[in-house]
């Protein structure tokens, strides 16, 4: 991501779906900091009005209050439109599990509508939030973009079937996509609360509050954590490349990277204790599997870097320093 592409954006309008939300926001940020006009589309179900607080005087962006489940609400966020950053969705494996319905109705109905939204406004370019859950249970390491598996989960499934209508809306209505598997994304605005937050967070949160964070398994389960810096830079180079031959199929959006749980648990506790000593001190716990994971994932970005110039500015362990850093800034959570 150069400045000379956000440039290139300087006269366009950009939708962002769920841009109230982790990812979403920080899109928004990096946007509107190069002065390019944002419309931000949420239903705060998950994402945070503090998020874009920041953003609200702001003459560029414009907050609309609305649901992707419904249709109007869609056509409303595309009107002038020139590119959609589809990023609304309901994450998490488990909630899937504990509500299948609600998790399709915003991941595969909602997907559906802003897609014939955006299509129907003329919008140019539509990139969307995909995920690493697509690969399930192949069991080669690294995940290739071409080479997937049988989904684990109703969520694993809804993310399989977002890609399926991207490609049925470029061979049927000639409408461009992009779509972006995100390999568990950390950093600044990730939510540590709630019964589905992700694990950075999550285990920051307990090292703060002097909690002895509980580790799913034997610790041995490994990770592509991905800093959203390089999710940011991503998504910048899906909408400004002028590479015809890069449209219309997804990309692993990570680091290349594996990290097991422990050694996570392990960084996170030699980085916080820069700013509270006591907690290297602090034990690990263990629990049982959670259900519907994969015991490992890891990315190749080859493609990415091939078609999409990507190139992750952050490791884990420079991407960590970061997250931790904003977390204790940020009142200790």
């Amino acid at each position: 991501m150069t400045e000379q592409q956000l440039k290139t954006l300087s006269n366009k309008k950009i939708l962002i779906t769920g841009g109230a939300g982790f990812i979403g926001s920080n899109l928004c940020e990096t946007l509107l900091n190069h002065h390019i006009e944002v419309v931000c589309l949420d239903n705060f179900s998950t994402g945070k009005t503090q998020n874009i607080q920041p953003f609200l005087k702001n003459n560029l962006f414009t907050l609309i209050k609305g649901d992707i489940r419904n249709l109007e609400d869609c056509k409303t966020a595309c009107i002038h439109v020139d590119y959609v950053l589809h990023e609304a969705a309901l994450g998490s494996v488990p909630r899937s599990i504990n509500d299948p319905i609600t998790t399709n109705e915003v991941n595969v109905s909602g997907f559906l509508n802003m897609l014939v939204a955006a299509r129907d406004a003329g919008v140019s370019r539509f990139v969307y939030a995909a995920s690493s859950s697509t690969y399930g249970d192949h069991e080669g390491l690294p995940k290739v973009e071409e080479t997937i598996g049988k989904p684990l989960s109703p969520y694993a499934i809804t993310k399989y079937v977002n890609e399926l209508y991207a490609d049925i809306f470029h061979t049927t209505y000639h409408f461009d996509t992009i779509g972006l598997r995100y390999f568990n994304v950390f950093g600044k605005r990730q939510d540590p609360n709630g019964a589905y937050a992700a694990v950075i967070p999550k285990f920051v949160q307990q090292f703060i509050n002097h909690e002895s964070p509980l580790i799913n398994g034997d610790g041995s389960y490994s990770r592509d954590f991905t800093y959203i810096d390089n999710v940011v830079q991503m998504n910048i180079n899906a909408l400004t490349t002028t590479n015809t031959e890069a449209l219309n199929t997804v990309y692993n959006v990570a680091c290349g990277e594996r990290t097991s749980l422990l050694e996570l648990a392990n960084l996170l506790k030699t980085y916080l204790s820069e700013f509270d000593e006591t907690i290297k001190n602090i034990n690990i716990e263990y629990g049982a599997n959670r259900l519907g994971d994969i015991p490992h994932s890891l990315a190749s970005i080859n493609k990415a870097k091939n078609l999409l110039n990507y190139h992750p500015k952050y490791n884990i362990k420079t991407g960590l320093k970061e997250a931790v850093k904003w977390y204790w800034k940020n009142n200790k959570i």
